[in-house]
């Protein structure tokens, strides 16, 4: 009898634990509703709300649109923010800038990749490690810069690529910190790089 007790309260812990963590895309609707739209000043182009063992978080993929036409929609500079339900408000908890660099040839177009993007609790802690991906073109159509960001317990773990057709101009960087990561968010990001390598011809690697 004790042993069964025990096997239904460990049941009930694991799917306990397990409803804490969840994650969706919000609507225009629900961002207008939450007031996120006032926590930067570049247009939202997705929102996610997850929630984890620390609390409820928006996710904001900001894009600045600097020329809209009928062909595409070009940015010149993003940012990643995250905030978490505090009391009414939100409390930033980390944020990521970038902008088009100076490069030749031009480049001309900076976004969010957010098919590779994700929000999961990819080792099992109980805490969502948030994936963010984006990349640039230059002026020929070309994917010159990719960026990969885990963020654990909301610290930024960077992968920084250049794509080049020359051995000497191509590079594929991690922080140093980078191995101090759990095993299991790290095997994560080695099987996207592959994905990403095989859906978009990519090479991502050093020279």
């Amino acid at each position: 009898m004790k042993n069964l007790i025990l096997v239904l309260l460990l049941s009930y812990s694991i799917f306990g634990f397990a409803q804490k963590v969840s994650s969706y895309r919000l609507t225009k609707e629900e961002i207008i509703q939450r007031e996120l739209d006032g926590v930067s000043d570049i247009p939202i182009y997705k929102a996610f709300e997850y929630q984890d063992k620390g609390g409820v978080y928006e996710l904001l993929f900001c894009e600045n649109q600097k020329t809209i036409s009928k062909k595409d929609t070009l940015n010149t500079k993003i940012q990643a923010i995250s905030t978490i339900n505090d009391h009414g408000g939100f409390l930033e908890k980390w944020r990521i800038n970038d902008l088009l660099e100076s490069t030749e040839p031009k480049e001309t177009n900076i976004w969010f990749w957010t098919k590779y993007c994700s929000t999961k609790d990819l080792d099992a802690d109980g805490y969502i490690e948030p994936i963010i991906v984006y990349g640039t073109r230059n002026e020929n159509d070309e994917i010159k810069r990719v960026k990969i960001i885990a963020v654990y317990k909301n610290k930024k773990y960077v992968i920084r690529a250049v794509e080049c057709d020359l051995d000497y101009c191509r590079s594929f960087k991690k922080d140093q910190n980078w191995n101090t990561l759990p095993q299991k968010v790290k095997s994560y990001v080695d099987q996207l790089v592959v994905k990403i390598r095989k859906e978009q011809g990519l090479l991502l690697k050093d020279g």
